[in-house]
């Protein structure tokens, strides 16, 4: 969890994401993987409202335009009824299912959060590292793949609407 989710402050995300090429990831996996169901709210104009639940935690983020791997993001705790009632009735099927494993990337504290997609998405699998600066240098294991940053069609926004049908 990141300091923006427990304190519920805005902040710059600033993230990368790669395909993952094979399961070598899975020797340096850190314990079960968390089990991850969320939706999109309708928005425009580069803006993502993202409804989460994550375990038994309920997450409610606001996302500016990107740019380049930077963008601002309001992230918040709500309770996990409300965010499975918002996922039920207000992302008009733009629901996707994932488990996320977290993967240590060396010192720094960084971590690759890599996602299996279940569903229509499956046998997709995604890892994404969250960098403090844009300037950041991070090890690129021999199980990453090509990166898809700024392809739009690897958004989970967009994934999601892959997954729903919409």
């Amino acid at each position: 969890m990141t300091a923006r989710e427990r304190s519920g402050t805005m902040g710059v995300e600033i993230e990368r994401k790669f395909l993952v090429r094979d399961d070598g990831w899975r020797a340096e996996a850190v314990g079960e993987g968390t089990f991850i169901r969320q939706g999109y709210v309708e928005t425009g104009e580069g803006v993502t409202v993202r409804v989460r639940v994550a375990g038994e935690t309920g997450f409610l983020t606001v996302k500016g335009p990107s740019a380049g791997f930077a963008r601002s993001e309001f992230e918040y705790r709500i309770p996990v009824e409300d965010a499975g009632e918002m996922l039920d009735t207000l992302c008009g099927g733009r629901v996707l299912e994932k488990r996320r494993w977290r993967v240590p990337a060396g010192e720094g504290g960084l971590a690759w959060e890599v996602d299996e997609y279940s569903g229509a998405l499956a046998p997709l699998a995604t890892a994404e590292i969250e960098l403090p600066e844009k300037k950041t240098a991070f090890r690129r294991p021999a199980w990453l793949g090509e990166e898809v940053s700024g392809v739009a069609s690897y958004r989970n926004c967009e994934l999601a609407k892959a997954a729903g049908g919409a």
